[in-house]
């Protein structure tokens, strides 16, 4: 006959807490424990045992009955889940203070808190994470509308290679694995595995100058590459802020030598004038105030030039950023490829008349070369999204009238809707916002006679088309940020713990309307994770029976 704890192993905990509940509630009404174990088919010695265990937690009664009931057992198990997972695969927390918490919260009483079952649940958590992730692609991909994306891509290290690409649109994480290499093949391959039988074409990537992502992005994937306008700011700015900054300093230097000299002068007057100067001819302190005065004024004169020059250099590298947009952020009026190249190129004018203004070094001027050089690429992109915005136009066979409504009113509309969402100075969205819902209303006389149909489908092409134009890859450079943060505090990432990361980032992380970036990229919302997590992970186990403090028994010869 099996004991009262091996027959305990063969009830799931919340079946055997539901039983001594419903015990309980006979034995009230007079039902005695050998009646009830034989109507419900239970051993009455593991009734026993359960009441046992029952009473000897060291909780208050209170907590006890709450705990050792349906409901408690169930919020137990919420609690605990929902713990384990924001501590773990939001917070990037090790297991241990998961433990603490459980432990300072005096929780130990009724779940296990040991490092292993900790390990135990984070194992099963993340195993459960990815295959619903998975699940959730399979069935969200069929019923998901053809379209044409851009992609961001980037590599980090952790120390090994990782690959991240992600649709900026949605913030989807399309691709996060480790890698051997980050070579053209490589990511072509990674990508196109990445995107089986999701009905999506890539038309574009937006990333840096890497050799291996520009063959993979225009030979593997025969897209157009989108050059990121920070490592262009980034690449001026390392150029000339630290030589800049240095010609500032050193004219404030001069300036602080030449006032201590004109004050030192004047002090060697003022000493003069108060002694009784013997025979002789007097120093001509007039003229050296005069000339050490003189000095001081072009040394004000320098760091006010230096001033000027180094803001005029901050100006110049954030006229790049103001300048490439296809659309005029202070009118709406789309911009030509003629328009953006022109007020580009006056920056990098500005830039360079700095450098050679401020005799800053060869590796400045390198620099500044270097940056210059992705230009021809930028002008590439402004025409690309030109072309492509007259194709998608063209296809929506519109008349004249409704054609122009579309390209000079509602994807501009659109446009700075997005440019405001972007925004970080809170002062600068509320003029974008209104100039766009200005241009919105100025072009529904031309699109009035389009049916409900025709103007859904405008409404969203004019979107996608708004949504072309991706200057910036920063949504992975975040992310990329983001995993070197978990890299340092857990030590390294497994491959396993990468996957399931990255399905709480696509279908658990919500933007402030409450989307995820699976239901902004699938088109529908997913099934809840957390829920997911709960249906699919076991209850808390109990803790262990604590040893015995009684010592041994001597044994006797």
């Amino acid at each position: 006959m099996h004991t009262d704890h091996t027959q305990d192993q063969h009830w799931e905990r919340e079946i055997s807490v539901a039983n001594i509940v419903d015990f309980e509630k006979a034995y009230a009404q007079g039902t005695s424990q050998r009646e009830f174990a034989r109507q419900n088919d239970i051993p009455r010695t593991t009734i026993q045992y359960w009441l046992s265990r029952k009473r000897g937690l060291e909780a208050s009664p209170t907590l006890v009955d709450f705990f050792e009931s349906p409901e408690g057992l169930a919020f137990l198990h919420r609690l605990v889940i929902a713990l384990q997972f924001v501590m773990c695969f939001l917070c990037g927390c090790g297991l241990r203070p998961v433990a603490k918490v459980l432990e300072l919260a005096g929780l130990c009483v009724f779940v296990a808190n040991s490092f292993g079952s900790r390990q135990k649940l984070g194992i099963a958590m993340e195993e459960q994470l990815r295959n619903y992730a998975r699940q959730e692609r399979e069935r969200l991909a069929p019923q998901m509308a053809a379209k044409r994306i851009t992609v961001c891509e980037d590599e980090t290290f952790h120390p090994e290679i990782c690959l991240v690409a992600m649709e900026p649109v949605s913030n989807f994480i399309l691709l996060e694995e480790y890698a051997e290499g980050r070579d053209a093949a490589t990511w072509t391959a990674a990508l196109k595995t990445a995107l089986e039988e999701l009905p999506v074409t890539v038309v574009q990537s937006t990333s840096d100058e890497g050799k291996g992502l520009l063959a993979h992005v225009r030979q593997g994937l025969g897209a157009h590459h989108s050059p990121d306008l920070f490592h262009v700011q980034q690449e001026l700015s390392r150029a000339t802020s630290i030589a800049l900054a240095g010609r500032v300093k050193q004219a404030e230097e001069t300036l602080n030598k030449a006032v201590a000299n004109t004050e030192a002068q004047c002090a060697a007057q003022q000493a003069w004038d108060e002694t009784q100067p013997g025979p002789g001819r007097p120093p001509n302190f007039d003229g050296r105030i005069a000339e050490a005065r003189e000095t001081q004024q072009q040394a004000e004169q320098e760091l006010g030039a230096a001033r000027q020059r180094q803001e005029r250099a901050r100006q110049a590298i954030r006229g790049i950023g103001q300048a490439y947009h296809p659309v005029d952020l202070d009118t709406g009026a789309l911009r030509t490829t003629e328009q953006v190249t022109t007020d580009i190129e006056r920056c990098f004018t500005d830039i360079t008349e700095v450098a050679t203004e401020a005799s800053l070094p060869e590796r400045s001027d390198k620099g500044i070369r270097k940056a210059y050089r992705v230009l021809p690429e930028m002008t590439c992109t402004m025409s690309f999204f030109h072309s492509e915005v007259e194709a998608q136009i063209e296809s929506l066979d519109l008349n004249p009238e409704q054609a122009q409504a579309v390209y000079q009113g509602l994807i501009p509309a659109a446009y700075l809707k997005n440019a405001a969402r972007k925004t970080k100075q809170a002062d600068d969205r509320g003029p974008l916002r209104e100039l766009a819902a200005n241009l919105r209303s100025d072009t529904e006389h031309g699109l009035a006679n389009l049916d409900r149909g025709s103007h859904i489908t405008v409404e969203r092409v004019a979107q996608e088309c708004a949504d072309l134009f991706q200057r910036s890859s920063s949504c992975v450079e975040g992310r990329n940020g983001h995993l070197s943060l978990l890299h340092h505090s857990l030590h390294r990432l497994r491959a396993s713990r990468l996957e399931a990361l990255t399905a709480v980032h696509n279908f658990f992380i919500q933007r402030p309307d409450g989307t995820t970036a699976g239901e902004r990229f699938f088109g529908a919302k997913p099934a809840d994770l957390f829920e997911w997590l709960l249906d699919h992970l076991d209850m808390p186990a109990r803790p262990a029976k604590k040893m015995s403090s009684q010592p041994a028994a001597t044994v006797l010869n």
